[in-house]
């Protein structure tokens, strides 16, 4: 199970590089706003399960609690990026983006940043307790 847990985390980090190369290529699309950033918004919510199951899955492998909250802080920081999401767009008008709007959804990446340094820390620190070689960094 435990070897498991760390192949769960490791699709994890994988699913939030994925996120951010979707996050990109919305960014650029020509395409309105809606239909360019659908694929990332539709992988977060498989995000945002993946990192749930791996909460799940770490309480049911009996893993210290540590690593079992940091798994579940993933999750919850996966929940709060739609949070931002629907602030940011409370500072607009009629679908208009503002100043305001737009600094809160900057937010949003930095919790996609913080999203990728938990899982780090959740990889390696599982990887410590299965035995798992690691790889050069």
């Amino acid at each position: 199970m435990r070897k498991a847990f760390t192949g769960l985390a490791a699709v994890l980090m994988v699913a939030i590089v994925i996120q951010f190369f979707l996050a990109a290529s919305g960014a650029f699309d020509t395409a309105s706003t809606e239909e360019a950033f659908r694929p990332h918004r539709m992988f977060g919510l498989a995000t945002v399960l993946l990192a749930v199951l791996l909460t799940v899955l770490g309480a049911v492998a009996r893993l210290p609690g540590r690593l079992i909250g940091r798994a579940g802080l993933v999750a919850g920081l996966g929940v709060l990026q739609a949070v931002i999401v629907v602030v940011a767009k409370a500072f607009g008008d009629a679908g208009e983006s503002t100043a305001a709007g737009q600094l809160v959804f900057g937010l949003h990446a930095v919790n996609g940043l913080m999203m990728m340094a938990v899982v780090r820390t959740v990889l390696q620190e599982s990887r410590a307790l299965t035995g798992s070689p690691r790889t050069a960094s």
